[in-house]
């Protein structure tokens, strides 16, 4: 099905069809750290995850806020394997209105996916959990015409 697509489509199918982010992230000496997050998008350029501000990602963040990350179907065979790249800056949400609007993408992909819903309270004062949203720059994806990993940019 993947074959019928245009790049941008394909690139959109992934993301919409995907829970899982791999961010990769790194210290403020440069060591990388990869970490899988569960994801919410409305738009493609934007997505929101809620973490530990303590986890290393987290950390990693608030001294680098710039990131690469990528979203692949697992689901499918090597042959016809396909992922999103992302480059974005990312970091805690700390605006009200901000955490309201994100939390509440996050939370209809959540009750979509046959979650609990998500206000604001969960991700706010004394809740252990902090609203964290990337402002993807670039996204790309494997060439399917490609024997080898050659990317190519798209706009899903």
């Amino acid at each position: 099905m993947l074959a019928r697509m245009t790049n941008d489509d394909i690139a959109r199918a992934v993301l919409d069809g995907t829970s899982y982010v791999v961010l990769a992230t790194a210290d403020a000496a440069g060591l990388p750290w990869a970490s899988p997050v569960w994801f919410a998008h409305e738009d493609p350029r934007e997505l929101f995850w809620v973490s530990f501000p303590g986890a290393r990602h987290s950390r990693n963040l608030a001294d680098r806020p710039e990131l690469a990350m990528v979203v692949f179907d697992s689901t499918r065979p090597s042959a016809g394997a396909q992922a999103v790249y992302m480059s974005a800056t990312a970091g805690q949400v700390t605006d009200p209105a901000e955490i309201e609007r994100g939390i509440g993408v996050f939370s209809r992909v959540s009750v979509r996916e046959g979650l609990e819903p998500w206000g604001p309270d969960r991700v706010t004062g004394g809740a252990r959990l902090r609203l964290y949203r990337a402002q993807v720059t670039e996204h790309s994806i494997l060439d399917p015409g490609a024997t080898v990993d050659i990317r190519t940019t798209v706009r899903p």
